[in-house]
């Protein structure tokens, strides 16, 4: 059986010791149509493409499609 603390940790002790684990920056995908940076599994804000499909009207650039 683990070990278990005699008494409850206040709540600044609790966030003092998580403000240490941060997460880094979400990582960018690279646009396959535009070449600009976009979230991942996103549609992209650019051209407004997604998996290679048009989903998004986005300026003129998207009319053809």
């Amino acid at each position: 059986m683990p070990p278990l603390p005699k008494k409850q940790l206040s709540k600044s002790k609790q966030r003092s010791r998580a403000s240490h684990f941060k997460s880094s920056a979400t990582g960018h995908s690279i646009c396959d149509r535009c070449h600009s940076p976009k979230l991942p599994h996103h549609v992209c804000p650019t051209c407004g493409f997604y998996k290679g499909r048009g989903v998004l009207a986005v300026g003129s650039q998207n009319s053809e499609a």
